[in-house]
């Protein structure tokens, strides 16, 4: 596809006007469409056209790119569409089965279906540090590649269409873990008037990114099936030492509501006699 494709952006909320501000900036044709009509009004103040209804702005162009809120709002809003040799790029936050049954379902009325994960928060389009994962039809991906590239650097992941969700929720879960390893972090040190947040703040980042470090040792243990070799610190020495992060919290007057699930997980694990490996086994018992 030459570098100016036209397309259509079906959801004008905060990430799809981003993306189409990126679109519009870099020459695209950009029909949109949004349930809310005035929210298209940023975008066709920089160019855009908007189309009436979302069965009308699919017509406009062969490929359409789908930002909205969940799944049921992609069927709800494409129902009257006509899709015959149209081309869907879904970048709406769902699950690797949704992701599977939006494919199918494209597919059956004679569309082709990317999916995609976006890894970034509205003002990151744009920047070197927004990306997207791609999964599905590989044809698809590539003969869009350029275009895609615009707003935010792209990942395929492979041809299975639920594996862009599997990448996307995965790392937002490995996100929503730290959040809560921060919120209890702050929290213990919140009553302590020695102890200003944004100083805190300056110690808690380089530690959480060396930490953040240990997923390359995870994953090489997962890959190999050895979770005792070279440990540096052994699950019977980690539940030793939980006591102490929950006496210090009953201290400080902190729930460990958000601490004790994982240290639980890490007991069990102790439990069953696994005492000398890391944190890696965990992932084993957390499979059903």
């Amino acid at each position: 596809m030459t570098d100016n494709t036209p397309l259509t952006l079906l959801g004008t909320g905060a990430m799809g006007t981003a993306l189409g501000r990126a679109w519009l900036a870099a020459g695209h044709p950009v029909t949109v469409w949004n349930r809310t009509p005035a929210r298209t009004a940023a975008l066709t103040a920089e160019g855009a056209v908007a189309a009436g209804s979302a069965a009308e702005a699919v017509a406009a162009n062969r490929l359409t790119v789908v930002c909205l809120l969940d799944d049921a709002s992609v069927g709800s809003a494409l129902a009257d569409a006509d899709l015959t040799g149209r081309d869907l790029v879904d970048l709406t936050t769902g699950t690797p089965a949704d992701a599977r049954r939006r494919a199918a379902w494209a597919e059956e009325r004679g569309a082709r279906l990317l999916d995609g994960g976006i890894m970034a928060v509205p003002p990151m389009i744009g920047t070197p540090g927004a990306y997207v994962f791609y999964s599905g039809r590989r044809d698809l991906f590539e003969e869009y590649r350029a275009t895609l590239a615009v707003p935010a650097g792209t990942r395929y992941v492979g041809a299975d269409t639920g594996l862009a969700a599997l990448h996307d929720v995965a790392l937002l879960s490995a996100m929503y873990g730290m959040f809560a390893g921060i919120t209890q972090a702050f929290a213990l040190v919140r009553g302590a008037t020695a102890v200003a947040p944004k100083e805190f703040a300056d110690l808690l980042v380089p530690w959480l990114d060396t930490m953040a470090g240990t997923a390359h040792r995870t994953a090489e243990r997962l890959a190999s099936g050895d979770y005792t070799g070279e440990v540096v610190s052994s699950l019977a020495m980690q539940v030793a030492g939980t006591g102490t992060l929950l006496r210090t919290a009953e201290e400080q007057g902190v729930s460990t509501e958000l601490l004790t699930p994982f240290l639980d997980l890490m007991a069990r694990r102790l439990a069953d006699g696994h005492g000398a490996e890391d944190t890696a086994g965990l992932v084993d018992l957390l499979r059903r």
